[in-house]
């Protein structure tokens, strides 16, 4: 692996030094030098600014970092910022203070609720809410089952945030901004991430309504270069190469089966493999095959980018799968088993109640280790 270099897109202001040079590092340029180069050499590469292609509306256009104040275009080959300095230290700094002051507290245990499941954000207690277009430099939800808001306050005796409504890919955000609030909990002092999801069960084994506990990832937006980490990293976060191997803290897991089986839901729930694909369309019945020979039991459109963050910065996860469909592996012209957002939102409101159980009593049980 090579480290960022801003001249690799186009490489029109480097090219002429590889053309034959004859082993010579001088000045000179060599007889191929061609008249289009000669054109071409005055441009240089220049990032954007985090401010011109990626606003809070998820716009990749272009803004006024790219062009002049007359409205001309810039002469100068423009580089799309690098993810990891969409969000710098300094800003994410800026926003958990914002939040830590206005809280008059710091957590301990952060939460992201998934679709339909924002009512464990309701059962916060003195909680402090802060709607997400009021806080600085943070993006805005736009699924319908994400309201838009961080509540900060206590739960079981400790401290905690929770995000009613996550980030999404296919929002246009790039994946280093859908997972900046873990980020934003890290320095507001959150040690523990819990992550919750709505996913599709692909394992045959698993019913609407079941609860599968996350023990791995396959992440499919990795295998095509997309990562939460991209670009120069900052120490301050974490190390270059954070390793995934263990991911998810089996001392959570294990206590999680043991709440599970006191609530009486011991056969509703299970321990498995989640991946993350781009959305917002549902998976084809090939795709699923295809995840399901490589051992995923569930799939859907967030958390393994935010649990790569997580992790990159030393924090233990926590995460959870609400199985609000069974995806379909075989052909069929039933329109009945289609997936659609509505079946999503259905369920897991009627598994509200059992998810705050289970998130509290883990809680609880981290309370006695604080």
């Amino acid at each position: 692996m090579t480290g960022y270099n801003n001249s690799s897109n186009g490489d029109v202001a480097t090219s002429n030094s590889n053309h034959g040079n004859n082993g010579h590092n001088s000045g000179h340029k060599p007889a191929e030098y061609t008249a289009q180069e000669q054109h071409t050499e005055p441009l240089r590469s220049k990032m954007c600014s985090r401010d011109c292609c990626s606003g809070k509306s998820g716009s990749s256009k272009p803004g006024n970092a790219c062009s002049d104040k007359k409205g001309k275009a810039d002469t100068e080959l423009v580089v799309p910022t690098p993810q990891s300095l969409l969000y710098p230290y300094e800003v994410i700094q800026e926003i958990a203070d914002f939040i830590v002051k206005g809280s008059g507290m710091r957590p301990k245990v952060g939460i992201i609720c998934g679709s339909g499941l924002g009512s464990l954000a309701e059962i916060i207690q003195n909680a402090k809410v802060f709607e997400y277009e009021k806080i600085p430099n943070f993006p805005v939800s736009t699924v319908e089952g994400h309201a838009g808001k961080l509540v900060v306050g206590t739960l079981e005796g400790v401290n905690v945030m929770a995000m009613q409504g996550r980030f999404h890919f296919y929002e246009g955000y790039p994946l280093a901004k859908c997972s900046m609030p873990v980020r934003v909990m890290k320095l507001c002092g959150v040690e523990y991430l819990f992550a919750t999801n709505a996913a599709g069960g692909i394992n045959p084994k698993f019913a609407v309504g079941d609860i599968m506990l996350m023990h791995d990832h396959v992440n499919m937006l990795g295998f095509a270069g997309n990562s939460p980490l991209q670009g120069p990293n900052d120490p301050r976060f974490g190390p270059r190469f954070p390793a995934l191997v263990n991911s998810y803290n089996k001392d959570l897991i294990n206590k999680a089966i043991e709440i599970g089986k006191s609530m009486g839901i011991e056969s509703n729930m299970h321990v498995g493999v989640y991946s993350c694909l781009g959305g917002p369309t549902y998976e084809t019945i090939a795709e699923l095959k295809a995840l399901r020979m490589m051992g995923v039991d569930a799939v859907g459109m967030s958390t393994v980018h935010e649990v790569i963050t997580a992790r990159h910065c030393d924090m233990k996860v926590f995460a959870f799968s609400l199985i609000t469909n069974k995806c379909s592996t075989e052909y069929s012209d039933k329109k009945d088993e289609e997936a659609n957002h509505d079946e999503v939102m259905a369920v897991a409101k009627n598994r509200q109640k059992a998810c705050c159980e289970l998130v509290s009593r883990l809680i609880a049980e981290i309370q006695k280790t604080l």
